[in-house]
């Protein structure tokens, strides 16, 4: 048991969510800006700045070629993104939107965190799960655990909602990702039956559909092809993902991007509507796509749609009715929609947080493996040793021997997947046992070993039964970061996570700033009259000072003894309107530097902007 926090995020696709349990309830952490949910989106500015969520989100328009989102798609990859001439991995860019979520965390809680329980989509390989502990470790984070998304939302759903024995079907489909999990709850073990999925469909892909209808609908009005113009693409990606939320609840979205484009004879507007019904045409193979997992799901675990008692939906692209409308056929009941789909995943990892802290008992996940995991054996086949839905932690070791006369080694190739063919399914690692005597073939005995702990990620030992001569290797991946890389990124991370509370600190004392002079403004528009003129006059002073100061761009402690002086002659008017006096004896100090102590005005401006949402230039 562990008295420090542990909190529980939702690394998403399109959006990341971050819980922790307080008096035995789960409960979304808001972040900086005071919304539950943050973009994954990350941001570069022509300063070199680093902007995260949604600040980076809502400048993505005029920046495209320095945002990036949907990173989580690239996750186990090799991928990279090249910025200003440095090369970021996506491990790289998940631990910046990590940090921040940490960061808000802290924030909201006033102590330090340094443990976490992490999510990720059912269907995700070994390869993938270790680039999300890899992120978390840039980031800062201990990850205690990594959990399927599915078996983290019926965690949620589960917890004070059933009672009684049940199975749980969880359709997941989120930005990025579609998992199916089927669970079945028995006196507090939630056990995961099967799971199905696919790591490349998601609300990204149904964007991209109403993207290339938009794009084609220009073309064909203007003879204007967009393909190239990054900006216009900007701008027709959050139109196409604001169609696609306003036709889950409206029957038609009307579309205006005035100068989307330009040519010799002017600016080119885009205006137009998209019904539901065409949006459903456009989109029908995509909704098709999630029938084959649910089936799978069904099948791996030997039930029938009549088995299953609960139908949880999890990610925001659920909300899409033809969506719904297909799961129903298929199940032959109504989805509960009692949680909220976008925070569904986070609360279930900060449950499964507080079962490793101690704090919550009588609850056990049993979760399994999304996909095969084997070795390749002679004629590139691929040979398992653990089957795929098997519950984790699991291990199992199966005898091999070689294919050739006098072999004094083997290598041992680990992939994971569900092809026969080795080269069709996704490769783990290679490793060599070496030193083994030289035998006719069929003779040698390889002992090989698979143990797979509670995060899903593997371990697997090779040893000759003869000499006891063994090699183990726990699997990272063939492509990606190695631990000393992780270690850099991660020393580099907490350098940038020093930037940016020094930003924050900036734009926190520019919100201040901003918004006092619009209040002293609305006060002297209101009270003015009342007062005397000489009175008047020093506090637009102080509101001019300020007004210049943010202009000029002054160096923040003297913006900061502007704002204090402001502040204090705010208190005088305050103090003259409900004395009823005309402020003549208000002592009034233009320049304030040392009367407001530094915590304080810290402490202010913090409380402002955890409480605002929108850019501050344009407030």
């Amino acid at each position: 048991m562990t008295s420090e926090k542990i909190i529980g995020i939702d690394l998403g696709t399109t959006n990341s969510c971050v819980a922790i349990v307080e008096g035995g309830q789960p409960i979304i952490l808001e972040n900086s800006e005071g919304t539950r949910t943050t973009p994954s989106v990350v941001a570069f500015t022509s300063t070199g700045e680093r902007l995260v969520g949604s600040v980076a989100k809502r400048q993505a328009i005029t920046n495209p070629e320095k945002t990036i989102s949907s990173i989580k798609r690239q996750m186990g990859t090799n991928y990279r993104v090249k910025i200003d001439g440095v090369d970021y991995s996506p491990e790289q860019i998940s631990a910046m939107i990590l940090q921040k979520l940490k960061a808000d965390a802290e924030a909201h809680l006033g102590e330090k965190i340094s443990k976490a329980v992490i999510t990720v989509p059912a269907y995700f390989n070994d390869a993938q799960r270790q680039a999300t502990k890899d992120a978390g470790e840039i980031a800062g984070l201990e990850v205690l655990r990594i959990i399927n998304e599915p078996t983290a939302s019926s965690l949620a759903y589960g917890l004070n909602k059933i009672k009684e024995n049940s199975i749980i079907l969880v359709f997941d489909l989120g930005g990025g990702t579609f998992d199916v999990s089927i669970l079945q709850v028995t006196d507090g073990v939630f056990e995961v039956k099967s799971t199905s999925g696919n790591n490349h469909l998601g609300g990204d892909d149904f964007d991209q559909r109403v993207i290339d209808w938009l794009k084609a609908e220009f073309m064909k009005v203007h003879n204007i092809d967009l393909a190239s113009d990054l900006m216009a693409m900007s701008r027709l990606k959050e139109a196409a993902e604001k169609t696609k939320m306003e036709l889950s609840t409206a029957m038609t979205s009307d579309i205006h991007l005035p100068f989307l484009a330009a040519d010799s004879t002017g600016p080119k507007h885009l205006q137009t509507s998209l019904t539901r019904s065409m949006f459903d045409q456009l989109t029908a193979h995509l909704v098709d796509a999630t029938v084959g997992p649910v089936h799978s799901a069904l099948s791996d675990a030997g039930l029938t749609p009549d088995n299953i008692e609960h139908v949880l939906l999890v990610g925001g692209s659920t909300r899409i009715p033809a969506v719904q409308k297909a799961l129903k056929t298929i199940l032959g009941k109504e989805p509960e929609k009692s949680i909220n789909p976008d925070e569904a995943v986070a609360l279930g990892a900060a449950i499964q947080a507080s079962i490793l802290s101690g704090e919550t008992r009588d609850v056990l996940l049993l979760d399994v493996i999304p996909l095969s995991l084997g070795i390749e054996t002679a004629g590139e086949l691929f040979t398992r040793v653990i089957d795929r839905n098997t519950t984790i932690p699991t291990s199992r070791t199966m005898t091999f021997t070689t294919s050739d006369d006098g072999q004094s080694m083997v290598d041992v190739h680990v992939l994971q997947g569900e092809r026969e063919l080795a080269r069709y399914n996704q490769s783990l690692a290679k490793f060599s046992l070496t030193g083994i005597p030289r035998a006719p073939r069929g003779v040698p005995r390889i002992e090989v070993s698979f143990q797979v702990d509670a995060d899903g990620i593997l371990q697997v030992n090779a040893r000759d039964a003869a000499t006891g001569i063994s090699q183990t290797v726990k699997v990272t991946r063939t492509q990606g970061l190695d631990p000393k890389e992780v270690e850099r990124l991660k020393k580099e991370a907490e350098t940038f996570a020093t930037q940016d509370l020094e930003f924050k600190e900036q734009m926190s004392l520019k919100i201040k700033a901003e918004s006092l002079c619009a209040e002293a403004e609305r006060s002297i528009e209101k009270y003015g009259s009342k007062m005397d003129k000489e009175f008047i006059d020093k506090i637009n002073q102080s509101i001019e000072a300020v007004k210049t100061g943010l202009k000029d761009e002054v160096d923040p402690s003297i913006l900061k003894s502007l704002v204090a002086g402001l502040d204090v002659t705010l208190l005088d008017l305050g103090r003259a309107i409900y004395t009823g006096t005309s402020g003549s004896g208000a002592e009034l100090v233009q320049g304030y530097v040392n009367t407001t102590p530094e915590a304080d005005a810290n402490s202010w401006s913090d409380d402002l902007l955890d409480q605002l949402e929108v850019d501050p230039e344009e407030n």
